[in-house]
């Protein structure tokens, strides 16, 4: 009895690290992507439709020289949006709370962005689609179809 214990003990600890080892695996490969929830959110939007340039005009906001600080305190950003919205009625509502409501989510985005998420189109692609689904979610009525970045201006302190 005294000469299995060793072995007893081995092979529990073995059986131990083979299913620590597979729940391990297990979760790492259940973890999405990072850019996963970006691309679907990018996907489940669309694009949005081909409008004649006066229909563009009537429902199109614009949000000029919004400047605040990024997550990491030394870079500054200041940046102008043009919101694309649904329709006319939409547009008004969202004229109504532009300021205060859809100014405060876009200055706490970007609080929370870091530079380097923010270099090169795929990375101002991604904010906008982030930009997208947070304004929608508060707007009293209608949605935002598309959102672009007209002026853009990333620098350090």
């Amino acid at each position: 009895m005294k000469k299995m214990v060793p072995w007893l003990i081995t092979i529990l600890l073995a059986i131990t690290l083979i299913v620590l080892a597979a729940f391990l695996l297990m979760n790492q490969m259940t973890r999405p992507e990072a850019g996963t929830e970006v691309s679907a959110s990018v996907a489940e939007v669309g694009s949005p439709p081909r409008l004649p340039a006066e229909e563009l005009v009537k429902v199109t906001a614009t949000m000029d020289q919004i400047k605040t600080n990024l997550s990491d305190p030394n870079y500054v950003v200041v940046i102008n949006f043009a919101f694309q919205l649904d329709k006319e009625s939409s547009k008004a509502s969202f004229d109504q709370i532009k300021d205060f409501k859809v100014k405060s989510i876009i200055i706490k985005t970007l609080a929370d962005t870091k530079p380097e998420e923010l270099t090169g189109s795929v990375g101002k692609d991604n904010l906008s689609s982030k930009l997208l689904n947070l304004i929608n979610q508060s707007l009293p009525e209608g949605r935002v179809v598309q959102i672009d970045i007209n002026d853009f201006i990333m620098t350090t302190i």
